[in-house]
């Protein structure tokens, strides 16, 4: 029974001092989904009001949802019923993932381990983001596309 208690608490000692040193943890609300061009023209990638989310857990789990503001309603009524237009745009206007986090600061890289993702191709997969965080605003910078633009999120932390 001791044992079972030492490590409990051992075990919220650490969740709490890693949450206590960790800046992401919290939630997050998204104010930009926005990508760079190569011509290093920063445009909106989601729409002029993108919708989104991001949340950090002190033992080291993450979500993230991005929608564009602005979505094609299926005219059928039944998400089984969309037509391939209304298929690709639901896809298009989405990023969403969920997994587990962790933080190399040295670096200014968040390295998301992702479960899963509304891109399948990110699924189980191991991805590094630099990161900023200055006052409440939270950014992060993925890898360039195919196309050579690169995305750029941008969360203010909820209050």
């Amino acid at each position: 029974m001791k044992t079972h208690i030492i490590i409990i608490i051992l075990s919220c000692m650490t969740t709490l001092s890693f949450a206590q040193s960790n800046p992401l943890v919290g939630s997050w609300h998204l104010t930009h989904a926005d990508k760079i061009l190569p011509d290093g023209k920063q445009v909106a990638d989601y729409g002029e009001n993108p919708q989104g989310i991001a949340i950090f857990t002190a033992d080291g789990h993450y979500a993230v949802e991005i929608f564009r503001g602005e979505r094609q309603k299926f005219l059928s009524g039944d998400k089984l019923k969309g037509t391939p237009e209304e298929y690709k745009d639901a896809v298009l206007s989405t990023s969403c993932h969920f997994g587990t986090y962790s933080i190399d600061e040295a670096n200014g890289m968040i390295i998301f381990n992702t479960d899963r993702s509304s891109y399948p191709n990110w699924d189980n997969t191991k991805r590094k983001v630099t990161f900023h965080i200055k006052d409440d605003e939270l950014s992060w910078q993925q890898s360039p596309r195919p196309d050579g633009s690169m995305p750029v999120s941008v969360f203010r932390r909820n209050l």
